[in-house]
């Protein structure tokens, strides 16, 4: 048994725990018509945790989740930790081949899923031998309500020690096959607990779950209500009418949304803005993607009664820096400066400290790093320093006080003729006109240059895609960069790849390449 100084450990099921004593009948989760006490979904976790155990489970073995936004997904997390179970969430978007790698590279003993999604993890459940609770239907393993219907209701309280993983969440993969990135419990309570106090998520506030929770941000900002004693709405599927109906019929008042929420909540005529009464929501946070100025200046116009933050981290380094709500116009373009108990340092190509506005790499050291990457030490290296600190090779410049600039990611750096130019800042000029409503800018191979800047566009409903358009956006762009950073390739498409958590898949950007 693990011997604790210094008091009990953290774990992510403490704050159910905690909240089911203070205030058991206090709502913790809304799933449409459905919703749980706290009482309830303390049992019906304890119960959970009870049926793995009792089907031969040890605790730090791992346990796959394959769900979209619902009204189980807080209990399973909580009873996977109460059985000292590490969670492995899945993507629902995944190909099998894909599901197949996540379950065997993690070690994954046994999945709980929704069985509508069974086709995603294919033939691995049956070839692996995974014990499997199937929700809303029975046609992998053994129906979820009559696993925990049968299962004892007592909190097995595994020992753990709160550096021990909660989970294995496997990154996106934009650049190469995914990692497993090991979060702790202490990590992810003590995220909790920060975010309650920074964006309202605790006792007596309703926050909605809409990004997903399969996703690491999604998870962190959907689950820290119920570990602080508030109340969790769930968006089952992102539409942003559906939003703003969720809004007002749960009386929403904090919300994380990433920057494609936004752009299609501004494509929404007026009227359905103003056909809500979105009165109560008082806390917007975005995260995963660059909020352009003019999207945030929207954001912060329509919904004058919010408090806007933009934050800045990465699964591997948590949250790193936040930008509140009295510096968006004081400091945009920035993600603000470091968050709760994280200490920055930037690096410029030398190795050597950044001066203020010189680009460097961004490494972050904090109690919300992860432990390292799964079955990976060599990768854990390559980010990480030995005095404790991570990059996740976001090159940045700081201000005189401080504030971080994202200038972009250094896999993402384009190299033309010899000179480095940085996606991002072309982006920032691309989305400043005003028929542009989305951007990516990449590298395309050069005979000349060895690469030339190349954009991919989405334009504005009603904007012709025309060669004029195209001609309008090089002069902007001309305005306002250096004639190597101005795009010498264009196309204007529907719509930019992304995955779940709103960020720009370059990599599938690179078979659309070949525009005008």
């Amino acid at each position: 048994m693990t011997v604790h100084r210094g008091g009990a450990p953290l774990s992510i099921a403490g704050g159910v725990r905690e909240f089911a004593r203070a205030t058991p009948r206090a709502t913790a989760v809304i799933d449409g018509d459905r919703a749980l006490t706290y009482a309830a979904l303390h049992e019906r976790s304890n119960r959970l945790a009870c049926a793995l155990l009792a089907r031969g489970l040890t605790a730090g073995q791992r346990v796959a989740v394959l769900l979209g936004n619902r009204l189980e997904y807080p209990e399973i997390a909580a009873g996977l930790a109460k059985a000292g179970l590490v969670m492995v969430p899945l993507n629902p978007r995944l190909t099998p081949g894909e599901a197949r790698f996540i379950l065997e590279h993690s070690g994954a003993r046994a999945i709980v899923l929704d069985d509508a999604l069974a086709p995603v993890a294919g033939d691995a459940t049956e070839e692996m031998g995974l014990t499997a609770l199937s929700i809303d239907g029975a046609g992998t393993g053994v129906p979820y309500e009559e696993a925990l219907a049968a299962a004892r209701a007592v909190d097995p309280a595994a020992r753990i020690d709160e550096l021990d993983p909660f989970c294995i969440t496997y990154t996106s993969g934009t650049t190469g096959r995914p990692k497993g990135v090991l979060i702790s419990h202490r990590s992810r309570s003590l995220t909790f607990y920060c975010s309650a106090l920074e964006w309202g998520l605790g006792t007596g506030r309703v926050s909605a779950a809409v990004a997903p929770m399969y996703h690491g941000a999604g998870f962190a900002f959907g689950y820290a209500p119920v570990h602080t004693g508030g109340t969790v709405t769930m968006l089952r599927k992102w539409d942003p009418e559906a939003l703003l109906r969720l809004v007002e019929r749960d009386r929403v008042r904090s919300a994380f949304l990433v920057p494609t929420h936004a752009q299609m909540l501004r494509a929404l005529e007026g009227k359905a803005l103003t056909a809500h009464d979105l009165s109560s929501l008082d806390t917007l946070y975005f995260n995963a993607a660059a909020l352009p100025w003019p999207l945030k200046r929207w954001v912060m116009e329509t919904f004058p009664a919010c408090g806007v933050h933009e934050l800045y981290g990465s699964t591997e380094a948590g949250i790193v820096t936040d930008l509140r709500p009295a510096d968006q116009h004081r400091k945009p373009g920035s993600v603000g400066h470091a968050w709760y108990m994280t200490e920055l340092r930037v690096l410029n190509a030398d190795g050597e400290p950044a001066e203020p506005g010189e680009p460097g790499e961004l490494f972050s050291r904090s109690p919300f790093l992860m432990n390292g990457y799964h079955d990976d030490p060599a990768a854990t290296a390559e980010c990480t320093t030995d005095d404790g600190f991570l990059t996740c090779g976001d090159i940045v410049v700081l201000d005189d006080e401080g504030y971080v600039h994202i200038v972009d990611r250094k896999k993402d750096m384009i190299i033309s003729g010899g000179v480095n130019v940085y996606p991002r800042e072309v982006e920032d000029v691309l989305h400043a006109h005003e028929a542009v409503a989305e951007a990516a800018v990449v590298g395309v191979p050069s005979d000349t240059w060895g690469e030339e800047v190349m954009a991919y566009v989405v334009l504005r409903g009603g904007a012709s895609p025309g060669g004029d358009a195209i001609d309008r956006l090089e002069a902007h762009c001309r305005g306002g960069l250096a004639g190597y950073k101005v795009p010498k390739r264009w196309e204007v498409v529907a719509a930019l790849p992304r995955n779940a958590a709103g960020k720009v898949l370059k990599r599938d950007l690179k078979p659309l390449r070949g525009g005008a």
